[in-house]
């Protein structure tokens, strides 16, 4: 059963949902979700003897605004939460946005993440950010009275998200909305942050896993473990941009890596 909790930090409160008992992993949300992004998950990591932790980064979901959209302000609220939960240390795991701040937070605080997951992060260099300078965030629409921006931020994220699967747009909407107005925050945090300053400073073990049906984040997968040497790459052949379509391949993947396990390079969705 997933439960849910606040706590109080220097930050606000930080709102985060779990489910498991065991050693921690901590879960974090691509931009603009929120722990729902993981609701499939937490059950099944958490019933591998793990405390599974699925947090609302600041300014998303049900967390309080971070004084500035910056990979290192959400940083900032994720040592919060694990400051308040009293866990030493954890195993981090991030999806997109949130593969960048867990990359941040090892880097920062190498000490408290035991084990390190990226899933489809981009790898943010000099280059990717130039690429990003300037350009429309996808998410980007502006409000109109007649309520038509709702139906764009819809069809702006449908290509990305399996056909036959409406719900799982209508959650991305809510989380959006909780998000609102500044759905790109997180992408212009993303644009704007120096991966390459941050990764050789990262030792623990890694694991990045690609879904190679995702165009943002998948083809950047082998450059950017290619930068963290002794990392283990996964694959999820039929995983697309929204983790809950490969809820089941990843906690299966996550899992082994937690264990110590060895695993395929690429694993079929189920």
């Amino acid at each position: 059963m997933i439960g849910f909790g606040y706590v109080r930090t220097p930050l606000g409160q930080i709102h985060y949902a779990e489910c498991g008992t065991g050693e921690p992993v901590l879960l974090l949300h691509q931009t603009p979700r929120s722990w729902d992004e993981y609701r499939e998950v937490l059950p099944l990591l958490g019933g591998t003897g793990h405390r599974a932790i699925a947090m609302d980064t600041l300014g998303f979901g049900s967390s309080a605004p971070p004084p500035e959209h910056t990979i290192e302000a959400y940083a900032d609220g994720t040592l919060a939460l694990m400051d308040a939960l009293g866990l030493d240390t954890a195993a981090v795991a991030g999806h997109h946005t949130g593969g960048v701040i867990a990359v941040e937070v090892a880097a920062r605080a190498p000490g408290r993440v035991s084990r390190l997951v990226l899933s489809s992060t981009p790898l943010i260099d000099a280059e990717a950010r130039r690429r990003r300078a300037g350009r429309q965030t996808v998410d980007h629409v502006t409000e109109r009275e007649d309520g038509s921006h709702l139906v764009e931020l819809w069809q702006g994220r449908a290509g990305f998200y399996p056909p036959g699967r409406p719900e799982l747009l209508v959650r991305f909407v809510r989380d959006a909305l909780a998000a609102w107005p500044d759905l790109a925050g997180g992408h212009r945090a993303v644009g704007a942050y120096r991966m390459e300053d941050r990764l050789g400073l990262i030792r623990c073990p890694v694991l990045c896993v690609g879904a190679a049906g995702d165009p943002f984040a998948f083809p950047e997968l082998r450059p950017l473990a290619g930068r963290l040497p002794g990392a283990s790459v996964a694959v999820i052949e039929h995983g697309m941009v929204p983790l809950e379509f490969q809820a089941a391949a990843f906690a299966r993947v996550v899992a082994a890596f937690l264990a110590g396990e060895e695993f395929a390079a690429a694993l079929p969705w189920q």
